[in-house]
């Protein structure tokens, strides 16, 4: 969850891993801090909050952090608070170690440190992995040997950038566990838990696989994976297509909303070509086909936003292809011994491709590798761990996305689920061809319908202005609007901090109608699709309660304005293909509540954007 940056090269790196914390802050922004190897001496500053603040504390001394070999760290806290002493880097003695991931038997080991006289001055676990090294280190003077040493000691999953000051041309890095990437210059070598932090300096990158440890100097690089020494691939990558500025828009998740058009558009297009806007490309997963024929059951694993996309490819995958489909959060699976039956599609979604409880799932299952298994990564991010250990990758071509809320790659999961639904409709042959082109020419309106549901921005900003003194609202759909209920809820709570629920409309008088008086606001996602009258049902036994009601409604549903009953009419859609537009309305209703309140849209309290830990 925590970003770490390093940098050894012939210039001055302070600033290269201060931009570097700014671009991982969507990481973690408890605390943030670097060190730099200058003169022989370890230089440290640490502060609380965001990396702005370590910024602006550089600035008062820059001459001090003025070295060409440094590490750097913004800090999502899991064990002990928010506060400098427990900001990173942590050093002992004459080494520095920053930290992502979670140390689980830390509690052990600083015991047996303690026993040896180690002084502790944080409450985290990465202390302990910095005194070990320095303990080590003594009888073994030497740094890459000495990490080594200490890897096996450590339970847990981790990556881990170390320098010391006796080798002031070394940077050690390991990654077990969370991601890591080592970015390739000229003379300057660098690591970072994401790309997106070096591609002001380097546009050529090493990804690391599990268990690999690196050296680094200006001029090399050396893989070592279990002692030995190992050759990875070095990858060059479009710049221009990681463009994380936020332009003309106040925050990264608006910027993000508005470009759902696009990103969707890049989605579909990989699928469907614009001479044949009526058919699956030829080459689409064309070398999975025999895979995707003979499966019989699909499993879903997801966390949080891309789990709700799940559970709306439920739906999908069992009305179109009549192939049976589970969905489950991917923290509970791993625990409950499930059982995964032979020829079964595994589709983990994840948009980061580094979910740590999705990877243990997914790794779990492949253990006992029932046969038939086919795995799937649904991923934003071609280079994750996710996608380098599944069988197919289905890419979303979202681009890069700052805002911890996630919108653009929850919509082109949809896109991209939907075209799976449609390949293996189409190689098990339980979709016709006249429903699939149906389908496809639905698909391919598709980003204009989104692009006409963002111009009722104005309208929902006004219905948003009703919400900023309320602490609690609902969130009502029926059929795939459900997973969308229960998305529009999760939006409104991480980034305004109103209590808020998804329900299920038909479910509404099984208790959550209790809920309803004079102060509650009722969010009501109403396409025209088979079951609106029953929602229009739903809406009355609302109303009669004195609940207010805040519908998003198809403009052909019949659905008016009155006292109580806030309308925005959206574009008509296919009722199979409204979650997609659907998702537009709420995510820019839970982003106007949030800055009306004052929240830190971007970086809501208490959250980051890429969870690598339990």
């Amino acid at each position: 969850m925590c970003g770490i940056v390093g940098a050894v090269a012939e210039r001055n790196i302070a600033n290269i891993l201060l931009e570097g914390l700014k671009r991982l802050e969507y990481r973690g922004y408890d605390s943030a801090g670097l060190t730099v190897i200058r003169n022989g001496e370890l230089h440290r500053e640490r502060q609380v909050g965001k990396v702005q603040a370590l910024v602006d504390a550089v600035a008062v001394n820059p001459e001090f952090f003025d070295g060409h070999i440094g590490i750097a760290h913004t800090r999502w806290a899991t064990h002990g608070e928010p506060a400098q002493r427990n900001a990173h880097p942590h050093v002992s003695g004459k080494i520095a170690v920053v930290h992502n991931g979670i140390v689980e038997n830390y509690a052990e080991l600083k015991e047996e440190l303690i026993a040896k006289g180690y002084e502790f001055t944080s409450q985290t676990d990465t202390e302990v992995v910095a005194h070990l090294i320095n303990d080590i280190y003594k009888n073994k003077p030497d740094l890459l040997e000495a990490v080594r040493a200490v890897i096996p000691l450590l339970h847990g999953a981790f990556a881990l950038g170390i320098v010391h000051i006796d080798c002031p041309d070394e940077l050690i890095t390991v990654r077990l566990g969370s991601p890591l990437v080592i970015g390739v210059g000229i003379g300057e070598n660098f690591i970072a838990s994401d790309q997106l932090a070096l591609l002001p300096v380097t546009n050529r990158f090493m990804y690391l696989e599990e268990g690999d440890i690196a050296k680094l100097t200006r001029n090399s690089i050396e893989v070592y994976a279990d002692g030995v020494k190992v050759k990875r691939q070095i990858h060059e990558i479009d710049a221009a297509q990681h463009n994380a500025d936020k332009g003309e828009f106040k925050h990264y998740m608006l910027k993000e909303i508005y470009e759902q058009p696009d990103a969707v558009a890049r989605t579909i297009e990989m699928a469907i070509d614009s001479d044949a806007p009526s058919k699956l490309r030829d080459d689409f997963l064309q070398r999975h086909e025999a895979q995707l024929k003979g499966i019989k059951n699909v499993q879903v694993i997801a966390c949080g936003t891309s789990y709700h996309s799940g559970l709306v490819a439920k739906y999908w995958f069992e009305s179109l292809t009549r192939v049976p489909c589970s969905v489950e959060v991917a923290s509970e699976f791993r625990y409950r011994n499930p059982v995964v039956v032979d020829d079964t599609l595994v589709i983990c979604i994840s948009q980061s491709g580094e979910t740590a409880d999705t990877l243990s799932a997914l790794r779990d299952i492949q253990k006992h590798t029932p046969a038939g298994l086919v795995s799937l990564a649904l991923c934003n991010v071609p280079t994750s761990s996710l996608v380098r250990e599944t069988d197919i990758f289905l890419p979303t071509l979202a681009g890069p996305e700052i805002g911890v809320a996630s919108t653009k790659a929850f919509t082109t999961q949809l896109a991209a689920l939907m075209l799976l639904v449609l390949k293996v409709g189409q190689v098990k042959q339980t979709i016709i061809a006249d429903q699939i082109s149906e389908i496809i020419a639905g698909l391919w309106h598709l980003p204009k319908v989104i692009l006409d549901t963002l111009q009722k921005d104005k309208e929902i900003l006004r219905l948003s202005e009703l919400f900023v003194e309320k602490n609690h609202c609902l969130f009502l759909g029926r059929g795939t609007e459900f997973p969308i209920a229960l998305e529009g809820a999760l939006k409104l709570k991480e980034i305004s901090y109103i209590h808020a629920e998804g329900y299920a409309a038909g479910e509404l008088k099984h208790g959550p109608l209790a809920l309803v008086d004079n102060d509650m606001p009722v969010v009501i996602l109403a396409p025209k699709d088979d079951m609106l009258d029953k929602l229009k049902s739903n809406m009355e036994e609302v109303q009669a309660r004195g609940g207010e009601l805040f519908v998003f409604a198809d403009e052909n549903s019949g659905i008016k304005e009155k006292d109580r009953q806030h309308v925005v009419l959206i574009p008509s859609i296919s009722p199979l293909l409204s979650p997609i537009v659907y998702s537009i309305p709420v995510q820019l209703l839970s982003y106007h509540v949030a800055v009306l309140r004052g929240t830190d849209v971007d970086q809501p309290r208490n959250l980051a954007k890429s969870v690598t830990v339990e």
